[in-house]
């Protein structure tokens, strides 16, 4: 079993595809910048916070300087207000200097870990400038020098701001690394942004133009198919119309406007226009309405229309209603087929079959007369033939040795010409008999029949000089009158082993075949005498017969009862000789009869 797939249409994702598409284009690019953008902005905050710290660090360490440049001065004599006045601003900008490093380092914890040694470092410092001061006031020039020697050893601050310097500039220079990183970045985003655009583009404009394409040669198809349809619907024998709620004419073919005589176009034409009152039945107007309104069809509907020249035609009318596709609306689709030499031929054929069925019960009645008549007859017959033929032996015997040669031979011939008559006789009952008896259909053995009418003649072979060598093939079983059956093979081959027996071996061969159209072919072919077959017209007549009674005994009536069995079964029976060559007779049964069959070895 094949897969069942599921087949999207693409027309109808092509639109939302195209809105994607247009949308990608033109936020994706805007996204991608602004968020460059934002990293720019970034990198360059982040380079001017490193310069801010820098500078912060520079002015850290002036204002150190400057506190100790002016307590140095203080120290050495050189004690001014000016002098004094600087001290306190330098020591007074260091705090606020510290605390800014503090907080615009506060994201860097290595350099807050030197910003509070340096805080301590400073204020120690500041402490040593502090008692500086206080000792120069007092007098202490000597000791303030000896204060003054190890400071710079003690609490040595320039390590620490350079260190920071150093961490600030390497990470001044990572930052200076990751804007231009982010720099090049946003140039390869802007070229790539530039070709998504122009493939975005590209790709827009492809289903675009597919679009278009798609939509064109669909228009085109449905104008090519809309002219095949109005040429099929001109081309068509058969009237058609449509017609609106209104009964209105909306189209209609060339067999509809040459059938009411409709000149031009015929569109917006009522019905009741046309036809010279074919359509005024209020009958078939109210059914027609209901045709659109209410959805009902209308089949092979007989209406008797008056032509203006001429009788009235007889027409059937088939109409259902049908959506137009190019408006959001319904018309009635109506075939109009004239059958008016159609209902007069039927008309003819029904007074023909009436006719026909008086004189088929007519000829009935006189086979049936006939048959009874022949089986009357028949019966009436016997007794004064038994009478001639019993009289006849009584005679003879009476007579016995007193009558002479003469005298024995006119006995023998009245005899013997009873019992041929009493034969006939015989016969035709039976040939009665197979015409006026109901078929009795059952499953027949077909090599059963033919092997036990066999064994019938092989037991009278004694009044028979020659030996008969039987060829039979395997039979099928059929469905028919194993009766008739009976009777048939017993004529066939009864009549193969009466004419061979001139032959020192009689050969009789039974065959059979399936033909093409499944039905059964027979044979039963002898090397007897044979006959012309000039004279095979009158093989299956009644008494009719091909040789002499004193060459080979019969009454001529075998044959044609095989013929009429068979053509109660629907077969039919034909025969190939030449004289002393032999006859084959071939038969055939239709396949209707088959039964069930099974496997089995000739006779």
């Amino acid at each position: 079993m094949e897969p069942v797939t599921t087949r999207i249409p693409w027309g109808r994702w092509r639109l939302p595809l195209l809105a994607a598409g247009i949308v990608l284009i033109m936020v994706a690019p805007f996204l991608l910048l602004q968020r460059l953008s934002e990293q720019n902005l970034a990198a360059a905050d982040a380079v001017s916070h490193t310069h801010e710290v820098e500078a912060s660090v520079a002015s850290l360490a002036l204002s150190v300087r400057d506190a100790e440049s002016a307590a140095m001065s203080i120290a050495l004599g050189h004690d001014r207000p000016l002098t004094r006045q600087r001290y306190a601003e330098s020591k007074a900008a260091i705090g606020p200097n510290l605390d800014r490093l503090t907080v615009l380092t506060a994201d860097n914890p290595a350099q807050q870990v030197l910003i509070g040694r340096l805080r301590e470092l400073v204020e120690n410092r500041m402490d040593v400038m502090d008692e500086l001061l206080r000792d120069t006031a007092g007098g202490g020039a000597v000791h303030s020098a000896q204060i003054l020697a190890p400071l710079a050893d003690r609490f040595a601050i320039r390590p620490a701001l350079e260190e920071m310097r150093k961490n600030e500039r390497d990470l001044l220079a990572r930052r200076n690394f990751d804007a231009d990183q982010q720099r090049r970045h946003a140039t390869w985003l802007g070229w790539g942004a530039m070709t998504a655009q122009l493939v975005l583009m590209g790709i827009v404009m492809l289903l675009l133009g597919r679009q278009i394409s798609s939509r064109i040669n669909a228009e085109k198809r449905s104008t090519q198919a809309s002219a095949r349809a109005m040429a099929v619907l001109q081309t068509v024998r058969e009237p058609i119309v449509l017609f609106d709620d209104d009964q209105r004419i909306v189209m209609h073919n060339a067999a509809f406007a040459e059938m009411y005589g409709i000149e031009g176009d015929g569109v917006s034409l009522s019905l009741s226009d046309i036809g010279h009152g074919a359509w005024d039945d209020p009958v078939l107007r109210q059914r027609l309405r209901d045709v659109l309104q209410r959805g009902r069809e209308l089949w092979d509907f007989e209406q008797d229309q008056k032509q203006p020249d001429g009788p009235s035609r007889t027409v059937l009318l088939n109409a259902r209603r049908m959506p137009l596709p190019d408006v959001d609306d319904h018309v009635v689709l109506m075939t109009i087929s004239d059958v008016s030499a159609q209902k007069a031929t039927n008309q003819k054929i029904a007074e023909l079959n009436r006719q026909l069925e008086g004189k088929v019960e007519q000829v009935s009645e006189v086979n049936r007369e006939l048959e009874a008549f022949s089986y009357s007859v028949s019966h009436d017959l016997r007794a004064p033939l038994r009478h001639v033929a019993g009289f006849s032996d009584k005679l003879a015997r009476h007579l016995s040795e007193s009558a002479d040669e003469k005298t024995h031979h006119y006995l023998d011939v009245i005899g013997s010409s009873a019992r041929r008559m009493s034969q006939l006789i015989d016969d035709l009952l039976v040939y009665s008999r197979l015409g006026r008896s109901a078929l009795r259909l059952q499953a027949v053995d077909m090599q059963s029949v033919v092997a036990e009418t066999r064994a019938m003649l092989d037991a009278g072979a004694e009044a028979r000089a020659p030996r008969v060598e039987w060829r039979i093939a395997p039979l099928p079983i059929l469905v028919a009158d194993e009766n008739m059956m009976r009777q048939l093979w017993t004529n066939l081959l009864g009549n193969a082993v009466k004419y061979s027996s001139r032959r020192d071996v009689a050969t009789i061969e039974v065959a059979h075949r399936m033909l093409d159209d499944g039905s059964h072919e027979f044979s039963v072919r002898d090397n007897g005498a044979g006959f012309d077959m000039a004279y095979a017209s009158k093989l299956f007549g009644v008494f009719q017969r091909m040789h002499k009674a004193t060459e080979f005994p019969g009454t001529g009536i075998g044959l044609a009862s095989v013929r009429r069995v068979l053509a109660r079964h629907g077969g039919r029976i034909w025969a190939e000789s030449a004289p002393d060559a032999g006859t084959t007779f071939h038969f055939t049964l239709p396949a209707a009869l088959d039964a069930p069959t099974y496997e089995r070895t000739a006779a």
